[in-house]
C-alpha cells in the first residue's frame, strides 16, 4: 500500500466519481470516427478498467495499462466478470511496452498530468509512438494551468457510505505544478479509520504539447476545448483540453 500513492483512490474511485457523461460526449467527437479502422487498442492509465472494457465490448482487443497496483487488481476483477478481451498490464506510462502494436491509445481523466516532471511528456509520447502502428492515433485529455489557478485551491467533500473523502488542493503561483491532499474516512462497522494521500500534477501549454507530438513522429494534431463536453460550472473554456494525433504512416518509396 505504501508504494501505491493511488491505493485509496483506486479502492473507492468507482463509488465516488462518475464522469461518464462528459467523456462519452467527447468520445463521440474524438474517438468514434476512428473506431472503424481500430483492430486493437490500449487504454493507458486505465484506472479500474471501465473504458478498456467498453472498447472491448465493441470487439476490440485491448491492453489496459496502469502504474497503480490496486487499480490493476480491480481492473482484472472487472475483466474476469465480463470475460472481455482485455489484458491488464502493470506499467509506468513513461516506460510501458506492449506485446504488439495497436491502432489506438487512449489516456483519460487527466491521467497524463500525473507524471512527476514536465519533461516526462516526451517520454510518454515516445512510448505511445512505439506502441502504435503507423497511422494509429493517440488521444488524451489534460488539465491546463487555468484549472490549477482557478479550481485547484477549492475544498471538495464527497460521501458514499461507507467512505467519505475531503480533497484540498493548491497551485504554486507562476508555475505549472499543483497538488491535492486527500483525506479518507472509511467506516467498518462502528469504527472509522483515517487515511491520507498526496497527489501532484503538472501541465503544459498547447505549444509544448504540439512540439512533443512533432518530436516523436506524430502529425494531424487536433485539439478540442473540454468546456462544451462538460457543460458545468467547473470546466470553463481553457481549463481542460482533449488532444488527438496520428503516428505518421511509413513513407512510400
Amino acid at each position: 500500500m505504501a508504494s501505491d500513492p493511488y491505493y485509496w483512490l483506486a479502492r473507492y474511485y468507482d463509488r465516488l466519481f462518475d464522469l461518464r457523461r462528459p467523456f462519452e460526449t467527447a468520445h463521440e467527437r474524438i474517438i468514434e470516427p476512428l473506431l472503424p479502422r481500430v483492430k486493437s487498442a490500449c487504454d493507458l492509465c486505465c484506472g479500474t478498467g471501465t473504458f478498456a472494457i467498453q472498447l472491448a465490448q465493441l470487439g476490440i482487443p485491448v491492453f489496459a495499462v496502469d502504474l497503480s497496483t490496486e487499480m490493476c487488481r480491480l481492473a482484472r476483477i472487472k475483466v474476469r466478470k465480463t470475460n472481455m478481451p482485455v489484458t491488464v498490464i502493470h506499467a509506468d506510462m513513461r516506460s510501458f511496452r506492449l506485446p504488439q502494436q495497436v491502432d489506438l491509445i487512449t489516456c483519460e481523466f487527466d491521467a497524463l498530468n500525473h507524471v512527476p516532471l514536465k519533461s516526462d511528456l516526451r517520454k510518454v509520447m515516445r512510448c505511445a509512438a512505439r506502441a502504435l502502428r503507423p497511422g494509429g492515433h493517440f488521444t488524451f485529455d489534460v488539465n491546463n494551468r487555468l484549472t490549477f489557478e482557478k479550481v485547484w485551491g477549492r475544498t471538495w467533500f464527497l460521501e458514499q457510505d461507507p467512505v467519505a473523502m475531503v480533497m484540498h488542493g493548491g497551485h504554486r503561483k507562476g508555475t505549472d505544478r499543483a497538488w491535492t491532499d486527500v483525506e479518507w474516512f472509511i467506516r467498518k462497522g462502528n469504527t472509522w479509520t483515517r487515511q491520507r494521500e498526496h497527489i501532484e500534477e503538472v501541465c503544459w501549454n498547447a505549444q509544448e504539447i504540439r512540439d512533443a507530438f512533432a518530436a516523436e513522429g506524430f502529425d494531424r494534431v487536433r485539439s478540442w476545448d473540454a468546456a462544451p463536453f462538460f457543460n458545468d460550472d467547473f470546466t470553463k473554456r481553457g481549463y481542460r483540453t482533449f488532444w488527438r494525433a496520428r503516428r505518421k504512416p511509413v513513407a512510400k518509396e
